[in-house]
């Protein structure tokens, strides 16, 4: 459980680290996560000991979320002036989102086709 751990926070600290040395507006968290899933795929999958650890936080997800509806709360007054604002701005985010993803996932599926086709027209 230890390696794993340890794993996870080396990733946030080497995000940590990209973000100051580089300067970036990238939050270090979201470097550290790409690092951990560059990690991962550099080696072909995952670690076990780091997967347990994972789902272990995973199962408390929830609690994570529990700051955030504090802040709501205590954001209250911004919330009646700017709520609409911040409603349009989440869902035009997500929609821009999911048509990102929706496209990317078009165009991999449709290399992996080509690339199918061209494997079974070169063994025939």
């Amino acid at each position: 459980m230890l390696y794993g751990l340890s794993i996870i926070f080396f990733a946030l600290l080497c995000g940590e680290f990209l973000r100051q040395l580089l300067g970036l507006p990238i939050p270090s968290v979201v470097l550290g996560m790409l690092l951990l899933t560059a990690w991962c795929i550099f080696r072909r999958g995952t670690e076990p000991r780091v997967t347990a650890v994972s789902e272990g936080l995973l199962r408390y997800l929830g609690v994570l979320f529990v700051p955030a509806g504090v802040g709501l709360i205590e954001l209250g007054d911004k919330l009646a002036t700017q709520g609409i604002a911040m409603l349009i701005t989440i869902m035009l985010s997500t929609l821009i989102t999911l048509l990102a993803t929706a496209w990317v996932l078009n165009a991999l599926l449709s290399r992996r086709k080509a690339a199918e086709n061209a494997s079974e027209e070169s063994s025939s």
